[in-house]
């Protein structure tokens, strides 16, 4: 299994996703600025993966606070959730974090200190132990829809790295090939910061599931040679009408798979769904260093002077999905519908506690 990140007794330990795929190695963060400083310099990336990090950084905070009485613990809680809520705008999963650890910290005010701190340290044990168990469920729901065999493509990378273990998009393709189907994945390279590439091939080389690695401008390419017959990919935010938010050149993926007739599916944690966001035109678009496009391994590719635009994200109108896999189920068209049911469903005990 892959350790994307881990509570340990020294701090949260983070597998650097920078580094992958020829150095395998770990940062632990010993205080809440750290694990805000990996979030947004993408040590640690992946939508629930943020989210999880977010979790255990705010933990991490209120275990080291020097904060003397409830209401001084509140008063750093609440900076501590600042300085980590202004990491990364586009992923929900962060801000879905932070509120439930705010609101598990006003169930228990009335608690001494050290206990209070202790059940914030378990609730983000919790988050980690959760996303693991959701990530398998979602797995199992969207292997029924994956081919018997043939090519599947995903794009950037929504695997065991973008979560706490096991995958959203990669989930699925894990959960299929478990149940025996012969699936061959084709990850685009996912320019610029080429996270199909680095991370996807190398996680999928790991779990000996084929791989083949192609440009991003191939994909249109391969689909129309037919060898293409489903594509999954993970999400960053999904708006209350479907329309999502993932990995930039994802709405081109998703247009070419409409013209050639391809299912085009997302897979995402129900934590994903942004039922107060509703549609896509209300996402916010991180904007990213524009050194990320114009160098590649520290070599410079693009003349000094010219204009970049670096956008980590795009908008998939819900038009273009053909299904939205959750833990809970799978949705379809009408999203509004769909959705809004599997978000008001008591969540499933995935994960059993002691």
């Amino acid at each position: 299994m892959i350790h994307t990140l881990e509570w340990t007794d020294h701090g949260v330990r983070f597998l650097d996703q920078t580094k992958l795929p020829t150095e395998e190695t770990y940062v632990t963060c010993t205080d809440y600025e750290q694990v805000a400083d990996v979030i947004r310099n993408m040590v640690v990336r992946g939508a629930p993966a943020i989210g999880v990090a977010a979790g255990m950084g705010i933990a991490l905070g209120v275990k080291h606070s020097k904060a003397e009485t409830v209401a001084d613990l509140k008063k750093d809680l609440d900076h501590i959730c600042k300085v980590i809520g202004e990491t990364r705008p586009t992923a929900v999963n962060l801000f879905w974090a932070i509120r439930r650890m705010q609101e598990k910290f006003e169930t228990l005010r009335v608690r001494p200190l050290a206990q209070i701190c202790q059940e914030i340290i378990d609730e983000a044990k919790r988050m980690h132990a959760e996303d693991i168990a959701a990530n398998q469920a979602m797995g199992r729901h969207g292997a029924t829809l994956m081919p018997p065999g043939g090519g599947v493509l995903t794009h950037c990378n929504a695997g065991a790295l973008a979560t706490a273990g096991y995958g959203t998009a990669l989930g699925v393709i894990r959960a299929a090939v478990e149940q025996g189907k012969k699936l061959h994945v084709y990850a685009d390279e996912t320019r610029p910061f080429l996270q199909g590439s680095r991370l996807t091939a190398w996680e999928l080389m790991k779990d000996g599931i084929p791989t083949t690695v192609i440009s991003d401008n191939m994909a249109g390419a391969m689909m129309k040679q037919g060898k293409i017959g489903a594509i999954v990919v993970g999400a960053d935010r999904i708006a209350a009408n479907g329309d999502v938010a993932n990995k930039i050149g994802t709405y081109t993926v998703a247009v070419l798979a409409k013209e050639h007739g391809i299912p085009f599916y997302v897979a995402a944690p129900i934590s994903t769904v942004d039922l107060a966001t509703p549609d896509g035109s209300g996402i916010p678009i991180e904007q990213r260093n524009r050194r990320e496009v114009t160098h590649i391994a520290g070599r410079q590719m693009v003349p000094d002077g010219v204009s970049v635009e670096n956008p980590a994200f795009d908008v998939t109108p819900a038009k273009y999905v053909a299904a939205i896999i959750t833990e809970r189920g799978i949705a379809r068209a009408p999203y509004e519908e769909s959705l809004r049911k599997l978000a008001a469903q008591e969540s499933e005990s995935l994960v059993r506690h002691t």
